[in-house]
């Protein structure tokens, strides 16, 4: 018997119309876990790195995280991968609600989707039962409408559908693939789909998950429920309210938009409007936010309400879902100040189906151009003169790839280069070629540089998490610090230490701390998010928060418990890093190299080029990359990885004595 998994995977042809139910060897598990490392694994196998993203040769991958349909809380992420159109590299996005836990009671651990149907179709699994089946009648419609549409259709209200909109039918390269409550946003994983003629999975589950151990998992599962409920109660002290609790940062319940708003960048990640918010500004938004949302909600079995449902009877689902950084990122794209605006766009594009950061990023980009004289009306006819116009106007002329439009859905990178006469100047804030988070700091941030310089997620916080943003207040440094049992083991005194004295006199940025303990410090943050990616828990749980109820200690006592593996903590570190080094090398087989490990030039104001470089330097050593940020022949042998040295070998990309 598996335990936690179901042994099978659903594997569908939609050139042939073919689907067939493959048993997957237990021996990957034991090595790469579920979700995004099985994903890897399939990827290196059986796409080609030379494959186009739209080719139907490309697979595109729905893996649930390896916990999911299992009680554990908060485990109910899926992870969505393929070729990105946007980077040309590996992407994966991952997204909560209901959708994995509901294939894995179906009986499958994950949907393989190939080739390319020549009418638009959609996918019904009901547990054994799977149908390709036609969609022509869902056509252009939007993808929370698609949803509504084939659950009436199938007379099944509690299937689980993910759909894409008009973008992902028209292949814009920051599509998204959308779930009634969440949606996997990044790198164009929606058009992905759009390109096989694929518009929706649905899934209605009623089988069983078991468990290896259960009175251990239980055991675990009281304890995590306990410190979940004490760290609501017990908030962080000394950080911004949106980062001193659990879950994602709770932007629907929370009104207080000081920190983002002062703090993040506005326009075309521009400008910081430091004396932004006020009280009266406060007062507004909590009205428009409390009159927009009709209730929170939450995924999965998940105590947490991180989203909630919002109203707004111009959208033709009249509610859609929205949580965390999304109701901000058009209204201060757009420099706007009403919150009502963000409520409105965001519920449109997500409909349409769009990525709510890449969206914002690529429409003020062309205001910018606009205003710089590189757009002109020629481009953009009726152009409005209001910003917030403006955006609905380029949300539609991208959404159907019209005029300009077609030119802009490729997202800001390619767009700026086809659009040309200086445009490129204006591609600021791209880090291999997708859009990044707009933050424009002062000093150099030397941990933040190695994420975002080295960091393949995709995803805008990329793989922060665990460590505080900046120095604690010294008043509550001791406390914090008292009250930290998510260190590694052997690492307690070092970041211990840290913590204590980051933010003293000669304890700053950008020369502390020291490189090995800067090494130490991503590398530990990643790997929580690269453990998270496979085993399915919501990273508002276990790597993004501060001081987590999952972390390197309790869950290798968890997924023994679920799996009946044999896992400790050194186990459990070794099979997130090679996750890890797997998908690096897919990306370096798509042509990845150190030239394109560079934080936006203007992330911060101080750059320190040597010193970056040699933190770069000192990373790559760490990790057992060679200078090119290639892993190393005896890194990838040690992780059980000699196949993909062989390959890395036999190109030409790795050298024998590397």
């Amino acid at each position: 018997m598996r335990y936690a998994e179901t042994g099978y995977n659903l594997e569908v042809d939609l050139s042939t119309g073919s689907i067939d139910r493959m048993e997957t060897d237990p021996s990957d598990t034991e090595l790469y876990l579920g979700g995004l490392g099985i994903n890897c694994k399939i990827m290196w196998d059986r796409v080609s790195p030379d494959i186009d993203p739209f080719s139907p040769d490309n697979l595109i991958i729905f893996g649930p995280g390896l916990l999911n349909g299992t009680l554990t809380i908060g485990a109910n992420r899926t992870i969505i991968t393929s070729y990105s159109p946007q980077t040309e590299l590996l992407g994966f996005s991952m997204m909560g609600g209901f959708w994995g836990p509901e294939l894995k009671y179906a009986g499958y651990d994950r949907v393989v989707v190939r080739g390319r149907s020549s009418d638009l179709v959609y996918l019904w699994i009901n547990n054994d039962k799977v149908e390709i089946r036609e969609a022509s009648h869902l056509r252009g419609k939007g993808a929370l409408e698609t949803t509504e549409a084939i659950r009436e259709e199938l007379n099944e209200p509690r299937a689980q559908v993910i759909a894409i909109g008009l973008a992902g039918e028209n292949r814009v390269y920051f599509a998204s693939v959308e779930h009634a409550r969440n949606s996997a946003s990044r790198l164009g994983l929606g058009a992905v789909m759009g390109s096989k003629g694929l518009k929706a999975i649905a899934v209605r589950g009623t089988k069983d998950i078991h468990i290896a151990r259960p009175d251990e998992f239980w055991k675990i599962y009281e304890e995590v429920l306990k410190y979940i409920e004490w760290r609501q109660q017990n908030p962080i002290k000394g950080v911004p309210a949106i980062l001193a609790g659990i879950g994602s940062p709770q932007e629907m319940a929370i009104y207080d938009e000081k920190w983002h708003t002062t703090s993040f960048a506005w326009g075309h990640a521009r400008v910081r409007r430091k004396d932004f918010w006020n009280e009266e500004t406060e007062k507004m938004w909590a009205e428009t936010q409390r009159n927009s949302i009709e209730r929170l909600v939450s995924c999965y079995n998940c105590p947490l309400r991180c989203g909630a449902i919002v109203r707004h009877p111009e959208l033709k689902t009249h509610r859609y879902m929205m949580k965390c950084y999304s109701k901000l990122t058009y209204v201060m794209a757009a420099m706007a100040d009403d919150l009502e605006f963000g409520f409105k766009i965001a519920g449109l594009a997500q409909e349409y189906g769009v990525d709510g950061f890449s969206a914002p990023q690529v429409m003020a980009f062309a205001i910018e151009l606009y205003e710089n004289g590189i757009l002109t009306d020629q481009d953009l006819p009726d152009f409005p003169s209001k910003n917030e116009d403006r955006f609905f106007y380029l949300l539609e002329k991208i959404v159907r790839r019209d005029g300009i439009g077609d030119v802009l859905a490729n997202g800001v990178y390619w767009a700026a280069r086809q659009i040309g006469k200086g445009a490129e100047k204006f591609d600021h804030n791209t880090t291999k070629k997708h859009e990044q988070m707009v933050i424009k700091l002062g000093m150099l941030n030397p941990i933040y540089y190695l994420m975002y310089a080295t960091g393949e997620k995709g995803n805008i916080t990329q793989i922060e998490g665990q460590v505080p943003q900046a120095p604690l207040p010294k008043d509550y440094r001791e406390e914090f610090v008292k009250d930290w049992p998510h260190i590694p083991t052997g690492k307690e005194e070092r970041f211990k230490k840290f913590m204590l004295e980051w933010g003293d006199e000669d304890k700053r940025f950008p020369f502390y701390p020291p490189p090995d303990l800067i090494y130490e410090l991503v590398d530990w943050q990643e790997t929580m998010h690269y453990i998270d990616d496979s085993t399915g828990i919501c990273a508002g749980l276990s790597s993004f928060p501060i001081k987590p109820p999952y972390h390197i200690h309790n869950l290798p006592r968890l997924i023994s418990a679920a799996t009946g593996l044999d896992i400790d903590e050194d186990t459990l570190w070794g099979i997130a890093l090679r996750n890890r080094t797997l998908l690096r090398a897919l990306n370096i087989r798509r042509g990845l190299r150190r030239e394109d490990e560079r934080p936006p030039e203007d992330h911060w104001k101080k750059r320190f080029p040597e010193y970056e470089e040699k933190l770069l330097d000192g990373y790559y050593e760490y990790k057992g990359w060679n200078r090119e940020g290639i892993p190393k022949r005896e890194t990838l042998e040690r992780l059980g990885l000699g196949y993909v040295a062989k390959d890395l070998i036999e190109r030409g990309i790795l050298r024998e004595e590397d």
